[in-house]
């Protein structure tokens, strides 16, 4: 595949600094920016599909008119979480 440049990006000395300090053997600069650039993307995507989802959940609730009261969710929510600690954690 080929590749593509980014623009320069221009920084204060104490954030490159500050990301030189933090560099993993072998890291670059370039490589550490990369990652970030990915997980972010990334996490927007993730966001991004989280509220559509949301979005198309209270429209098929106000189509239905089927609601869960937010305590009952949570009670089932808090189940799940528990179970789950008591079968990770013992």
């Amino acid at each position: 595949m080929k590749t593509a440049t980014l623009p320069s990006l221009r920084v204060q000395a104490d954030l490159r600094e500050a990301a030189e300090a933090v560099l993993r053997e072998g890291e670059t600069l370039s490589s550490l920016i990369e990652t970030a650039m990915r997980e972010t993307i990334h996490r927007r995507q993730t966001q991004a599909q989280f509220i559509a989802r949301g979005l198309q959940a209270g429209i098929a609730a106000k189509r239905s008119g089927v609601y869960h009261p937010s305590a009952e969710v949570h009670l089932e929510l808090q189940t799940r979480l528990d179970a789950r600690r008591k079968r990770v954690l013992g």
